[in-house]
């Protein structure tokens, strides 16, 4: 998060910093008073005054209140412009059209569908340098928050539901994608590599998605919605570019979740336990 490489990325640091320092200017003078206090009020200290009478000091109270109030209302500033600047349905300033990336997030893997290439890809993702990426993303299990820290903005996927996201890779390289929702036993394993790549081999990797890999299609996304962990990248040469849709409405049903592990023992057996 401290190493951006796109423009939301960069605005996210510019929040943190901004939101951190704001917070100091209070947390650090009550940690020097702290340490002023006990050090003027100590027992050897015959000049320090003791006052059990006292009560109220409006002069203290208006620095008390004072202090707060204004760092509040700085950093509901800095939240206010920011939440709106960093809307994540919000397209990004670009003059090349965004590219259509659709996620399924599984058990416990993801699924990147590139509608107008008609290709996908499993736990791993290719993006050209400078052009905007236009996020559509579902659960086909439960809910989940996709997350490429050094690009920007984490988003939730939920079961049933399509959010939206727009990130940009300022530079090429590859990042760290991730699941940051707790959401089983391959939670830990449920990452992914971002490849932010220039246009000419951004668009090798196409033509190379589409020479090899089997084809998406219902089958095959059912087999793939069965739990797994630790699933190695590949492509999928050809995808139906109807299938997000039929996931989000649900004419696909969810993952089957985990198996049962009394399904195959008779009743008797049962009983007999």
């Amino acid at each position: 998060m401290l190493d951006p490489k796109g423009a939301v990325g960069i605005a996210d640091k510019t929040i943190l910093i901004d939101s951190v320092a704001i917070m100091l200017a209070i947390v650090l003078p009550t940690i020097a008073a702290i340490f002023a206090f006990a050090f003027w009020f100590r027992k050897s200290n015959a000049r320090a005054r003791y006052l059990p009478d006292w009560e109220f000091s409006g002069q203290i109270e208006m620095v008390t209140w004072s202090i707060p109030t204004l760092t509040i209302i700085l950093l509901g500033g800095v939240s206010w412009i920011g939440s709106h600047d960093l809307d994540p349905a919000q397209k990004l300033e670009s003059k090349t059209p965004p590219l259509e990336v659709q996620v399924v997030s599984l058990d416990w893997k993801w699924l990147f569908i590139y509608p107008a290439q008609k290709i996908a890809s499993v736990n791993e993702m290719a993006m050209p340098v400078g052009v905007p990426v236009h996020f559509s993303l579902t659960s086909a299990s439960v809910m989940n928050v996709f997350f490429v820290p050094q690009l920007g903005s984490m988003i939730y996927t939920m079961n049933g539901m399509r959010t939206q996201l727009y990130l940009i890779a300022d530079a090429a390289g590859t990042f760290r994608g991730q699941s940051s929702h707790y959401s089983g036993d391959g939670f830990s394993d449920m990452h992914f590599d971002v490849q932010a790549l220039p246009p000419d081999r951004f668009a090798a990797w196409v033509a190379a998605a589409r020479t090899a890999g089997p084809t998406l299609d219902k089958a095959a996304y059912q087999a793939l919605t069965v739990q797994s962990t630790k699933v190695q990248p590949f492509t999928y040469r050809a995808a139906d570019p109807g299938l997000f849709a039929q996931i989000v409405n649900q004419t696909l049903p969810p993952g089957p979740g985990p198996a049962d592990p009394m399904a195959n023992i008779r009743p008797s057996s049962r009983a007999e336990r």
